[in-house]
């Protein structure tokens, strides 16, 4: 009975979940030749308060790059000046 553990942060949709069992168990079948009644496909979902790499914490890397990562443009409008040339009176 083949087993196949997925470990994913959370945040996926349902529906992307569904298509990864799909294909893993697809996999494990055509790969191992397996009864699909016995595949077991554990999709795990951890927030990524949960899941650290390198003693930080995935929230804590997405925090620390939102602080770092340049301010977006700013929406308002600007006008710019332009100045004519001098007139070119009394020649």
């Amino acid at each position: 009975m083949p087993l196949v553990e997925v470990t994913l942060t959370e945040g996926r949709a349902p529906e992307a979940l569904r298509e990864l069992i799909h294909r893993v168990h697809a996999a494990v079948e055509s790969s191992l030749g397996a009864n699909p009644q016995s595949i077991r496909v554990i999709v795990r979902e951890v927030p990524r308060t949960h899941w650290a790499a390198g003693d930080q914490t995935l929230a804590e890397r997405d925090a620390a790059q939102s602080a770092a990562a340049p301010a977006e443009p700013s929406t308002e409008h600007t006008t710019e000046h332009t100045t004519a040339p001098p007139s070119q009176e009394g020649d």
